[in-house]
């Protein structure tokens, strides 16, 4: 039996409607919850999540926009993700950068114990949060299948997300 993972990056509010939302991140929102609803296999959400004090940080002060402040409405995942995660139950990594090293781990875990045949990422924004952690899996992982859904992710440009699409498959990456 195959045991494939999917990793939902980021789908907050803030980066689709709020404080850094965009078009690009509306527009694949629709694919983004149709394959949540319909994959088969185990989903992992990420959430991007800073305190209070984010503009004190240094990626506050290179990105001085507040956004994802834990507990706040832009925190939370966009709705309709929000309601399958809470009926599934699926786990949310918290994760205070760009890539979590806490979800590589818990892969590396969940691989020692039963061989992961796939992982596929998908949501935002590509060429910062996807493109990290798919490389941090990639690394921790590297005889496992990484994949990446382009119609299931959205950059900050649509020239930055095409070349982090190409890094990614340059680093071995499926990229669909």
């Amino acid at each position: 039996m195959e045991n494939r993972f999917l990793i939902v990056v980021d789908m907050q509010n803030d980066f689709v409607g709020g404080s850094l939302g965009s078009e690009a991140a509306q527009a694949i929102t629709p694919a983004v919850l149709k394959k949540v609803a319909a994959f088969p296999g185990k989903v992992i959400f990420t959430q991007d999540t800073h305190g209070t004090d984010y503009l004190e940080t240094q990626e506050g002060r290179r990105l001085p926009v507040k956004h994802c402040i834990k507990g706040t409405p832009g925190w939370w995942l966009i709705p309709g993700l929000e309601k399958l995660q809470q009926e599934h139950h699926w786990p949310v990594i918290q994760k205070p950068s760009f890539g979590s090293v806490k979800l590589a781990e818990t892969l590396q875990e969940l691989d020692r114990k039963q061989s992961i045949s796939s992982i596929e990422l998908i949501g935002l924004c590509t060429d910062i949060c996807v493109v990290s952690n798919a490389l941090l899996l990639k690394a921790a992982l590297p005889e496992v299948e990484i994949r990446v859904d382009s119609l299931c992710c959205a950059g900050v440009t649509p020239e930055s997300h095409q070349a982090a699409l190409e890094t990614m498959k340059s680093c071995q990456i499926v990229v669909e």
